[in-house]
């Protein structure tokens, strides 16, 4: 089977095109290789064996020398763009995603998920515009904190929340890991707090909302989860370091002002 000539988004690593009866075929660059593309099938069968609101995964394909993963497709919008045409609705939004978050943290011990402290790890090192003493500080930081076993997300934000009749979608699980969920929440934080700070949000009005839309967001999850505000305050300049290994040129002054203001106060005794 052919695919069409025009995909139906296009990413950084792959393509997703229109697949069979509903289907779509994500087709990954010539260059992503077949260990990274079964890395991601493996993750995105073991979420789906979690039981979450998830596009059922098929299969690997190989079409004109790339690879590519088969899923159902999902017709709906995502969270991102729905906010764009009805920004009324920011809070019931917001308390949503808290809520689709709390329960992703919910599935403790997943099966066939990797360890997140070791991915963060890594991301620190990789983060070559970071300074080597704020490297050293942010991985000793993390040897601080404390593992866990819950379902982290790694990459949890309204676009990758798609709205559909049926209810919401979660997608792009690539970044999954089993760790601390108060690592995964300082992720989508950093996420979201660094859009408004770095310029990626320009209307004043608009950041305004966003930054409305990530009060609600964290006040509505530690309803539901209690107890950790002081602890996800430690993880957000580590997880600041981390992003740096995404190389986002708008975002790294702000990343590294975020890692450096955090990690020079001292854990609490």
């Amino acid at each position: 089977m052919d695919v069409p000539d025009t995909p139906l988004a296009v990413g950084r690593t792959a393509e997703i095109f229109a697949w069979r009866e509903n289907q779509v075929l994500k087709l990954f660059h010539a260059w992503v290789g077949f260990d990274a593309v079964e890395y991601e099938y493996r993750i995105a069968r073991a979420v789906q064996s979690c039981g979450l609101p998830v596009p059922q995964v098929g299969e690997i394909v190989e079409y004109k020398e790339r690879y590519g993963i088969t899923c159902q497709r999902i017709k709906g919008i995502s969270m991102t763009e729905s906010l764009v045409r009805t920004p009324w609705k920011i809070f019931r939004y917001a308390r949503r995603m808290a809520e689709l978050h709390a329960r992703v943290h919910a599935v403790a011990h997943p099966a066939d998920i990797p360890p997140l402290h070791p991915k963060i790890a890594r991301k620190i090192l990789q983060a070559t515009s970071l300074p080597a003493r704020l490297r050293q500080k942010a991985l000793n930081r993390l040897e601080q904190l404390p593992d866990g076993h819950g379902l982290c997300h790694g990459d949890f934000h309204p676009d990758n929340i798609l709205l559909t009749p049926q209810g919401e979608v979660i997608l792009d699980w690539m970044d999954a890991g089993m760790g601390n969920p108060l690592a995964d929440l300082a992720r989508t934080s950093i996420i979201l707090k660094g859009s408004i700070e770095s310029g990626q949000i320009r209307h004043p009005l608009l950041k305004r909302l966003a930054r409305l839309f990530h009060r609600a967001y964290l006040a509505r999850y530690f309803s539901l989860r209690p107890g950790g505000e002081s602890e996800y305050a430690l993880w957000l300049p580590v997880i600041a370091a981390a992003r740096l290994s995404e190389h986002i040129p708008e975002l790294e002054g702000w990343l590294v002002t975020q890692a450096e203001q955090g990690l020079s106060q001292p854990l609490p005794v």
